[in-house]
């Protein structure tokens, strides 16, 4: 039995914030009874600006209070972006993709260039992903990649202070916020793969609570719970985290399911690219052979390269 009340954790972003009432939106369409409160929080990966990712601890950083909000009790489901999410969840925790995906596909941003390839030598390019850095570098080594962290509204902010060339950000993000004027260039899948996950919402909660699996179970789509499946089972395999240069990309056709991903070194020195295909009935299995597949073909040896001195 679906519940009366439904209380949603959310970062306080912009970007999480039109996510959360979309799918407060889709809830109450379908339950017009349904009372829904929205909780917005500041998490440690808002509050910390001033360095990447990599150095302060990963994807989770973004997550971890709405898991304890949960967990406590104090709301039942929190809305992500899929990427986000580390591959792996805590015990008794669940999560579902919620709507159809939105573009995958990674963003180019200037206001004097028209695309990547028009920048000249020495260009100044934005983002805050080491997946991104990495495809640039190897493809555009005479670019300049500088650190870029902030929600959409402050990276384009600075973009316009000329902080910045160019910026790359999530084409999901900035279609979701009305910017779809601002991208000059959708970046092609054979240049970048997107991070796993990228343009997916997901929905966490408790495993326990069946009447909010039973809640969000027709928001479901079939397609992006397969590419989901694929995509974060290759991302468990590989390690998959903010200090890896990871990305991955399902694309469902029908039953059939083409999954590439790759693992490389931050300097784009080192780029392990792979593919599989096959059922979307084997999604999880699909992308488990594509992770063992990248490790295979030089991928521990990149992860090795990636690893922490011992002490």
């Amino acid at each position: 039995m679906i519940p009366q009340r439904l209380r949603i954790a959310t970062r306080e972003s912009k970007l999480a914030m039109w996510q959360t009432e979309h799918v407060a939106s889709r809830l109450r369409e379908r339950h017009p009874g349904l009372a829904i409160e929205i909780s917005g929080m500041t998490t440690k990966g808002d509050r910390i600006l001033d360095r990447p990712l990599a150095q302060v601890g990963g994807k989770g950083l973004f997550i971890k209070e709405l898991e304890v909000a949960l967990a406590d009790g104090l709301a039942d489901i929190a809305v992500h972006s899929m990427k986000d999410v580390p591959m792996e969840l805590p015990e008794g925790f669940a999560m579902l993709p919620f709507g159809p995906r939105e573009d995958a596909r990674d963003a180019f941003v200037s206001l004097r260039h028209t695309s990547l390839a028009s920048l000249p030598d020495g260009a100044v390019v934005g983002t805050s992903s080491l997946r991104r850095e990495c495809q640039l570098r190897r493809a555009y080594p005479a670019l300049v990649i500088k650190p870029l962290r902030g929600n959409v509204n402050t990276r384009l902010a600075k973009l316009e202070a000329g902080d910045y060339d160019a910026i790359i950000l999530a084409a999901a993000g900035l279609k979701r916020l009305g910017f779809g004027d601002v991208i000059r260039e959708l970046l092609p899948l054979s240049l970048a793969l997107p991070a796993i996950g990228q343009g997916v919402l997901a929905i966490e909660y408790l495993a326990a609570r069946a009447d909010l699996a039973e809640l969000l179970a027709p928001f479901v789509d079939p397609a992006a719970l397969a590419a989901s499946d694929a995509e974060r089972a290759l991302g468990l395999v590989v390690e998959g985290s903010c200090e890896v240069p990871l990305g991955g990309h399902a694309i469902v056709t029908g039953a059939s399911l083409v999954l590439e991903g790759f693992l490389g070194l931050p300097d784009g020195s080192r780029l392990v690219r792979e593919r599989v295909e096959g059922a979307t009935s084997d999604a999880a299995g699909l992308g488990r052979a594509l992770g063992e597949r990248i490790l295979a073909r030089g991928g521990r040896e990149v992860l090795s390269l990636l690893a922490p001195p011992s002490r």
